[in-house]
């Protein structure tokens, strides 16, 4: 062995004289990093790896809080993960803390109430065992309640005991549950809501009886006691047969006002009352009936052969016996038991027949099983009021005829009995009349209080008077107004046109007596000096002569606008 370290040595140390220095420092780095990768590898491995202490993330604050305020207690590292996840060293220790958060009801709602199985161990007891399942059970009911849409919480105890050995030993299986409804559910009034969780109780604990169940509200009231509510299940039946005996009522109203409505105006139709008797019993009838079998079945020649029953199979025993019969008297020497009466029959010869046959026959059967309808109609009575038509009144000429007060003169035209006949018949065909059970249709015609339908149409009458009488004055008024206007304007006229001929009149005279004046002035050699109105007066009087005589038509036309104007 030492010669063997030698050799390497040798080799080695030969080896290294024959590297230069650049090969030494690769060599010795590579063998560096080996050694610093294999120490790493190992340091790393021995490292613990962390381990989730709950499969799924706690959402809950409070739920994190109390967890990691019992790990800080039990004096265990953790890690709180972005993911809201404990992180713990190894599954030993995530097994043991899951135990005790388990036992001391840590576990946050919506784990997985199955996964504390996952934490057994070879030192489990089956008691511990029993416990973790009861815990399993109590939980994943409790997820089940809550998953309900009218429950805010639930809280559920669960009293599993030990199986006996005896049966008479063996307590029953007893819950208690206390649910919370939310807000405006109706949970602790509908029985349906409640039978079927307590059916989901019973379903999932096994050997759980009525008796041992009791669920309550927030309140502590019992809700599962039905025996308390036959009364109220009884007045929820009475409400529901009232509910269809109105609705068949409603029904048939609508049905008889509407088929006398498009004969009769609405107004005129009333149902003054219909009332149904219902039968809502329950009642089941089966019922057997056996017929003959066609033995040849009919055809165009030949009737249908027909047999009571026929034979499905028969049985034939025969029995023959013919001998004396054997009375053994027992062990040699022994004198036998025989009664006197069998001892006298023994060493006889008899025969003995028996012949038996058994047919077995088959018939036609029917059985017909019938269930009644959920109500049935025992009878239908009803009243219908037809009113008659009011007409109003006329004069000869058109007019309405008028009372002292003045509404208006009407009179009432009663329902004929043909009409009144074929309305009846109208409503019982519309109920599907039967005289057999009791049905009962009465119409009649009677004059409705149409008071206040009087009073508004003698209001809108009275208005519509009132207003043709009102046109009638104003029309009359403005017409006169008008005539005053137009006489007044004729008059106005008239005084101007007076007033301007007295005018022009005045002029001419008043121009004839400066035209004479002139004359005589100038007759006697006098000079007379004109004003310079004067003057321009004769000037306007020369050019009117000038276009007078020049231009006619224009100065008649002028003549004519003028008069008009006037």
């Amino acid at each position: 062995m030492n010669e063997w370290w030698k050799r390497i040595r040798e080799q080695l140390t030969g080896l290294m004289a024959r590297w230069n220095r650049t090969q030494k420092i690769i060599l010795f780095s590579i063998v560096g990093a080996s050694v610093l990768a294999v120490i790493l590898l190992f340091a790393l491995s021995a490292t613990p790896a962390a381990v989730p202490l709950i499969s799924s993330p706690i959402t809950d604050a409070d739920a994190r809080l109390q967890i990691a305020a019992k790990l800080d207690e039990m004096q265990i590292k953790y890690q709180l993960r972005a993911d809201n996840e404990f992180y713990v060293a190894d599954e030993q220790v995530a097994r043991h803390v899951r135990m005790v958060l388990n036992q001391e009801n840590l576990i946050p709602k919506g784990t997985d109430p199955w996964a504390l199985f996952d934490t057994q161990s070879w030192t489990t007891t089956d008691f511990e065992r029993d416990v973790n399942l009861q815990r399993a059970v109590t939980r994943q009911l409790e997820q089940h309640i809550l998953a309900l849409d009218d429950v805010d919480n639930a809280s559920v105890v669960l009293q599993i005991p030990r199986t006996e050995l005896f049966a008479a030993d063996q307590k029953a299986v007893s819950a208690s549950i206390s649910i919370t409804p939310k807000p405006g559910s109706d949970f602790t009034t509908n029985r349906k809501k409640i039978e079927g969780v307590q059916r989901l109780i019973k379903l999932a604990v096994a050997g759980l009886k009525d008796e041992n169940l009791v669920i309550t509200d927030n309140t502590g009231v019992q809700l599962n006691d039905f025996t308390g509510l036959v009364d109220i299940d009884r007045l929820e039946l009475a409400k529901r047969e009232l509910k269809v005996k109105q609705d068949l009522e409603a029904k048939y109203t609508s049905d008889i006002r509407t088929a006398l409505s498009d004969i009769f105006s609405p107004d005129r139709v009333r149902i003054l009352k219909i009332d149904i008797k219902l039968d809502m019993s329950k009642e089941n009838s089966t019922a057997e009936e056996f017929s003959p079998i066609a033995v040849v079945p009919a055809t165009r020649f030949a009737p249908a052969q027909y047999a009571p029953s026929i034979a499905r199979s028969t049985q034939n025993t025969e029995e023959h016996f013919q001998g004396t019969g054997f009375n053994p008297e027992g062990p040699a020497g022994v004198e036998g038991q025989t009664p006197p009466a069998y001892k006298d029959l023994s060493n006889l010869v008899g025969k003995y027949d028996k012949t038996s046959q058994t047919t077995n026959s088959e018939i036609n059967k029917k059985v017909t099983t019938s269930e009644k309808q959920p109500w049935e109609i025992r009878g239908i009575s009803t009243g219908v009021a037809i009113d008659g038509v009011w007409k109003q009144k006329y004069d000869k000429g058109g007019s309405v005829l008028l009372n002292l007060d003045g509404s208006i003169q009407r009179e009432y035209v009663a329902v004929s009995d043909d009409d009144l006949a074929k309305a009846k018949s109208l409503i019982q065909a519309a109920i599907g009349f039967n005289r057999d059970r009791g049905d009962a249709v009465e119409v009649q015609t009677l004059p409705f209080d149409r008071t206040s339908q009087f009073a508004k149409e003698d209001g809108v009458f009275r208005r519509a008077l009132q207003l043709r009488r009102i046109i009638y004055g104003a029309l009359i008024g403005l017409g006169a107004l008008l005539l005053l206007a137009l006489a007044y304007r004729l008059i106005a006229k008239e005084l101007e046109r007076r007033r301007r001929l007295r005018e022009e009149e005045l002029a001419r005279q008043h121009q004839a007596m400066r035209e004479a004046a002139l004359r005589t002035a100038e007759e006697q050699g006098v000079e007379v000096e004109l004003s310079v109105e004067d003057r321009a007066r004769l000037e306007m009087q020369e050019n009117a002569a000038n276009m007078a005589r020049e231009h006619p038509e224009d100065v008649a036309q002028l003549i004519r606008t003028w008069l008009v104007e006037e």
